[in-house]
């Protein structure tokens, strides 16, 4: 399923046009357009494998189409009398790990209840040293959906930091988007030092700036793309399955200055 990115080179079926920069003074730093038939190992991991929530994640729930998009999908599996349910996703953890810059990906949501689709970044450990985020890093949700939140079509974006236990702030907003899950949409977070700027489809949707006491992290955090399983997003036996977000492309785009850099 995972290869590498010369193996991944070769199968690109004619030559991409010239990526421009969303926003300017930022150039292209690193990007996935999945126009491979296999995921580049260069770039992707398999997400978090083993048992995660109310699922199994599985390296084979993320896969390429050959037709330019990446498929994540949660699949219901009946074994020995048993029902497990399985899922999974992408991460770039020491592969790709950039400090500051703007993130953004084109998804197209799914479809059923019991599961929620993000696009996140992370580190590891986050929260560590406590009261430190700038060093300890923040979990930055730049987009979670699921189909109980206002009727569908209601977006999230969070901010978590001080780790997961007794210490653990967050900060997040809700945002409407009619007709969420019929098409594609484009999920975006401009980081810099001092601020996080979130965007849905290039509308500024949510701003956190350390003026008014925003955990800005200044570590290398890397990117995730992932399904979960779980109550907060409905009841995962009701659903038609396999069902699963698409995606087609991952971009980062960086300033050329000192304060972006990647690991």
């Amino acid at each position: 399923m995972f290869m590498s990115m010369l193996a991944c080179a070769a199968m690109l079926r004619e030559p991409q046009p010239e990526l421009r920069p969303p926003i300017p003074g930022y150039t292209l730093a690193w990007h996935d357009e999945f126009e491979c038939l296999t995921i580049d190992a260069t770039k992707w991991k398999p997400w978090a494998l083993g048992p995660r929530r109310d699922a199994l994640n599985v390296a084979d729930a993320a896969t390429l189409d050959g037709d330019g998009f990446l498929h994540i999908n949660t699949r219901r599996v009946e074994e020995n009398g048993a029902t497990r349910y399985e899922t999974g996703g992408l991460w770039t953890k020491d592969l790709y790990e950039p400090t500051f810059g703007y993130i953004e990906a084109r998804i197209k949501l799914h479809t059923q209840i019991g599961h929620w689709a993000a696009l996140w970044l992370n580190c590891s450990p986050m929260g560590d040293p406590v009261g430190d985020p700038a060093t300890g890093g923040v979990e930055l949700d730049v987009m979670e959906f699921h189909h109980r939140m206002r009727g569908g079509n209601t977006i999230q974006h969070n901010i978590h930091w001080d780790g997961y236990a007794e210490h653990h702030k967050s900060r997040g907003r809700e945002v409407t988007v009619h007709h969420l899950a019929d098409g594609f949409h484009t999920f975006g977070l401009v980081w810099t030092s001092a601020e996080y700027v979130f965007f849905i489809d290039g509308v500024e949707t949510f701003r956190v700036t350390s003026r008014d006491g925003g955990p800005i992290s200044h570590r290398p955090e890397y990117i995730i793309l992932s399904l979960e399983v779980g109550d907060w997003a409905g009841e995962i036996r009701n659903a038609e399955l396999p069902d699963g977000m698409v995606v087609d492309w991952v971009r980062v785009w960086q300033k050329a200055t000192d304060e972006s850099h990647a690991d």
